[in-house]
């Protein structure tokens, strides 16, 4: 039985997928010192409560998804001021049932409100046994303080989240509602002609999950701050949400900068590790980062860099399987839409 397609659209998903790339402005190839300018506007208690949360900042996708319409920032702040300040952090950034140890760990946690150093060395293994990073023993204490202070936390992210939303999102969200709108628009047209897999590799401008077909429900929204990236969550064994890029090409993170769509790539091109990156993917089949850092000589966490500026760029497709490793090959479509993108850059008269 084909899956079911369901499709969400709102600027909640964004208001807080934009927290997370202003305080990781590298990991988004976002300029830093832009990112700093605008977290410079928020108040100072808000600014470093966020900066504090920086490292471990998620975006708490099941939520917003449960949100009412219209699902603007307005409604996530009114949502979440109805909450009681110590429900806040369990609603919003209880890890899911994918990450059960992790789950375990920070819920007793919660409940006895206090952590101890094994709840820290058992937190860090969880985190690196999931692929969700490393984070220091230091990092981890402040996050399990969190949980061990959620009325504290509940109070001073609401704060915080206010303040975010009325010097930046507020008005942010007026300049990329007309994108998610239409990338809804677009993704239905698609959905109508694609099959599932060749519909989420579109989404996802080079996402491949392997074996799609055993999930009941997907569930779409698009996003104009996560471009070309996606978030993806299991929500369910029967539910899974994919929240895919929205932003055009000929747009930028930064107003008035020159477009994405072709100033990554070209910076993605103008090293020569990562030229060599994408000639043994024009040659070979799909390759992992283990396979590459052999054929370069180079340690796998400097392929794994490289691999994600191209992916960034739109230049490699990744293939998501069941076990750890993932595998990348070379997006023919990105190449072919890079040069496009520079011809019509040079072509359009001031």
């Amino acid at each position: 039985m084909p899956s079911r397609l369901i499709w969400d659209c709102g600027t909640a998903y964004d208001l807080f997928i934009s927290l997370v790339v202003m305080h990781q402005p590298e990991e988004y190839n976002l300029r830093a010192s832009w990112a700093a300018g605008m977290r410079s506007r928020l108040p100072g208690p808000e600014r470093e409560f966020l900066e504090q949360l920086g490292a471990f900042l998620e975006v708490p996708l099941e939520w917003v998804l449960s949100l009412p319409a219209p699902k603007d920032g307005l409604t996530a702040l009114q949502v979440l001021k109805q909450l009681r300040p110590a429900d806040r952090l369990p609603a919003l950034f209880l890890p899911g049932e994918d990450f059960p140890t992790l789950r375990d760990i920070v819920q007793s946690v919660y409940e006895r409100r206090t952590w101890h150093k094994a709840d820290v060395d058992a937190a860090r293994a969880a985190i690196r046994q999931h692929e969700k990073g490393v984070l220091s023993a230091e990092q981890v204490e402040k996050m399990l303080g969190w949980w061990a202070s959620p009325e504290e936390f509940g109070e001073r992210y609401l704060s915080a989240l206010q303040a975010y939303y009325e010097v930046f999102f507020a008005e942010e969200e007026r300049r990329i509602s007309p994108a998610l709108t239409e990338a809804l628009a677009r993704a239905q047209r698609l959905a109508e002609q694609m099959e599932l897999p060749l519909l989420v590799h579109e989404l996802s401008q080079g996402v491949q999950f392997e074996n799609l077909s055993h999930v009941p429900e997907w569930v779409f929204a698009p996003s104009f701050w996560s471009t070309p990236l996606v978030f993806y969550r299991q929500i369910s064994p029967e539910r899974v949400l994919l929240v895919f890029g929205a932003r055009p090409p000929d747009a930028s993170l930064v107003p008035g900068d020159a477009p994405d769509g072709l100033m990554r790539p070209l910076k993605a091109l103008s090293d020569s590790t990562r030229l060599r990156i994408l000639r043994y993917l024009f040659h070979e089949q799909p390759l992992s980062p283990s396979q590459l850092s052999r054929r370069l000589r180079l340690r796998a966490p400097t392929v794994i860099h490289h691999l994600h500026v191209l992916r960034l760029a739109g230049l490699v497709q990744v293939m998501v399987g069941a076990g750890k490793e993932r595998r990348y090959a070379l997006r023919p479509e990105g190449i072919a839409t890079t040069f496009a993108h520079l011809q019509e850059f040079l072509e359009k008269e001031e």
